[in-house]
Order: C-alpha cells, then sequence, then structure tokens
C-alpha cells in the first residue's frame, strides 16, 4: 500500500490532464467575453444605422 502511495504521488500524467482542462476553459471563457462584447457592440450599431435611415434622407449624385 506504501508503493502504491509513492507512486500515486510521483505519476504526473492526471497533472498534465488538468493543465489542458485549465487551459480549454480559459479559452472558452475568453471566446464568451469576446462574444458578449461584440453582440452588444452589433446591436448598438444595428439601432444606429436603423435611426440614421428613418431621420435621414438619400441624396444621389449622378455626376452629370
Amino acid at each position: 500500500m506504501i508503493n502504491f502511495i509513492k507512486n500515486f504521488r510521483k505519476n504526473e500524467s492526471g497533472a498534465v490532464t488538468v493543465d489542458w482542462v485549465v487551459l480549454t476553459a480559459a479559452v472558452v471563457a475568453l471566446g464568451g467575453a469576446a462574444y458578449s462584447a461584440i453582440s452588444s457592440g452589433v446591436t448598438d450599431m444595428g439601432e444606429n444605422v436603423s435611426t440614421a435611415m428613418d431621420e435621414g434622407t438619400i441624396n444621389v449624385d449622378t455626376g452629370q
């Protein structure tokens, strides 16, 4: 039993798995943060474009 515990403490194969899990969680969190920042910006921009199109007139310059 003591040899099992010593071998378990020396074995580092599980540590690599934990590293990958933490790295993957960080990437997913950054992706979620980027998505929320982009989606709110796109929503605001769409509302601004809609307002400008409702209030504005279209001027077409034919160059003649």
